[in-house]
């Protein structure tokens, strides 16, 4: 996909106006301002500031804008649904201790997806009760993992139910089915997972067999199923869907003598990466699909479960940002400009994997136009290493700041220390505050896990 930019471009202040009360509607996190030095500020901190003392790239998040997201998911299930209910938070898309800590303060669960990711949330004191452990082909380390904390393992196939029925007794773990509901969605193919060709879940078919088996082990402790039908979506017509076949789904494992306790209806909820996205509200998202689990439940006459939802980009995407230097530019005559960064798809690898959409700005000219159409470089040594392929930006300069919006969610999980690249610090700001939630990785920390066998090894030449 190409942006093509137009000429009518604003200045960067003008992204200001693009800022909603639902944060996931936001262009540039909820506590985005412009300082009298024409420098953007976020979180009461200024972003040139802030990579001077921290160094570049820099990903930037706001405690603000992530807590009024908690908040939102939270209240607008609560106020929506006559049952009770839980939002978990879907760590794939930042998995850090801070960030798991901030969440479980808001009083929200960790969806984690690898024994990595559950050992960082237990390591944050996340509350086992409200960790939920998905994936595809957990290992049978991982389910001991689980199995020992006690947190609820979500199976997607057999071999993890008979794995977790060998491992099961004695220990009666929570167990929830993940289940494909062959519903579609408008959105980038791989991050469609809710149609029947997937590797996510058990297919329609099978569930009565699987519920059968659940009902015949005793020491597997059946609390409902789960179904995720992709991500980035802002259609609320497949999350109404959902609700009637998870519920339909319920009420078979009632008749079969497995009464239903919860029921996840996953995430998905968009945001805006650009001007053109119109994604719902976080509460207009949660009461949609509150009221539609309540609907489907009156009308298959069952009791409302705990109703689960399981968001992860809408609470951590627009809420953070990455901070560049620029550095070099090279003019092609009559074809394009580039600039260049200190970064690109090691920091980044959205753009270069699904050709994913960014806008820009220079934080350090807030207020001047964008009067030049250029593709914003990465370092890295790959043709394909361009962040943004047309960007109206002011005439940028080398050790201007150059930021790109909407990167919290899957900018830091999906990163690579590809060509030797240092990954990025992370800082979190809040009232003027900013704190270093992940370390800037140095060149020692590169070749820590090297190993360099006795025959090939010698005195470096140059120690830098």
């Amino acid at each position: 996909m190409v942006l093509t930019e137009t000429t009518q471009q604003p200045a960067g202040s003008d992204f200001l106006r693009e800022i909603k009360d639902s944060p996931n509607q936001s262009l540039l996190p909820l506590t985005a301002t412009v300082n009298a030095q024409d420098h953007l500020e976020i979180g009461g901190c200024d972003v040139t500031e802030l990579v001077q003392i921290f160094g570049s790239p820099l990903y930037i998040m706001d405690e603000h804008s992530i807590r009024t997201g908690c908040a939102q998911y939270r209240d607008g299930l609560a106020n929506n649904y006559s049952g009770q209910s839980l939002v978990i938070y879907a760590s794939k898309a930042l998995n850090c201790l801070a960030i798991c800590a901030l969440v479980a303060d808001e009083g929200l669960g960790i969806d984690v997806a690898s024994g990595g990711e559950l050992y960082t949330a237990l390591q944050a004191g996340v509350d086992p009760k409200k960790i939920y452990f998905h994936g595809n082909n957990k290992s049978r380390a991982e389910l001991e993992q689980a199995l020992a904390c006690h947190c609820t393992v979500v199976a997607d196939n057999w071999l993890e139910l008979k794995t977790l029925a060998e491992l099961a007794p004695g220990k009666s773990p929570r167990v929830m089915l993940r289940i494909t509901p062959g519903i579609e969605c408008h959105t980038h193919e791989y991050i469609r997972t809710g149609h029947l060709d997937s590797k996510f879940g058990f297919d329609p078919n099978q569930v009565e067999e699987v519920l059968n088996l659940l009902r015949n082990t005793p020491s597997l402790d059946f609390v409902g199923v789960h179904a995720h039908i992709g991500s980035q979506i802002f259609e609320r017509e497949p999350h109404q869907d959902l609700a009637g076949v998870l519920v339909n789904w319920l009420k078979r494992a009632s008749e079969l003598g497995l009464p239903p306790q919860e029921l996840n209806v996953g995430g998905g909820l968009g945001i805006r990466y650009t001007e053109a996205d119109d994604p719902p509200s976080i509460g207009e998202w949660t009461a949609t699909v509150a009221q539609a689990v309540e609907q489907a439940c009156q009308q298959a006459q069952i009791n409302l479960p705990k109703l689960i939802c399981e968001p992860g980009r809408s609470l951590v995407g627009t809420t953070g940002v990455t901070a560049y230097t620029v550095g070099s530019c090279k003019e092609v005559p009559e074809t394009r400009t580039y600039i260049a960064v200190d970064g690109g798809m090691s920091d980044n690898a959205r753009p270069i994997t699904y050709e994913s959409v960014y806008r820009s700005l220079i934080a350090n000219k807030m207020s001047q136009a964008g009067t030049e159409t250029v593709s914003v470089a990465g370092k890295h040594c790959e043709s394909g290493d361009i962040l943004i392929k047309e960007a109206l930006l002011p005439p940028a300069e080398p050790e201007d700041t150059l930021l790109v919006m909407t990167t919290g969610g899957y900018g830091y999980s999906m990163a690579s220390n590809y060509n030797r690249l240092l990954r990025p610090a992370m800082v979190l700001v809040h009232e003027g505050i900013a704190d270093v939630i992940i370390q800037r990785k140095t060149y020692q920390d590169l070749i820590n896990h090297d190993r360099l066998p006795e025959r090939l090894s010698s005195n470096p030449s140059t120690t830098l």
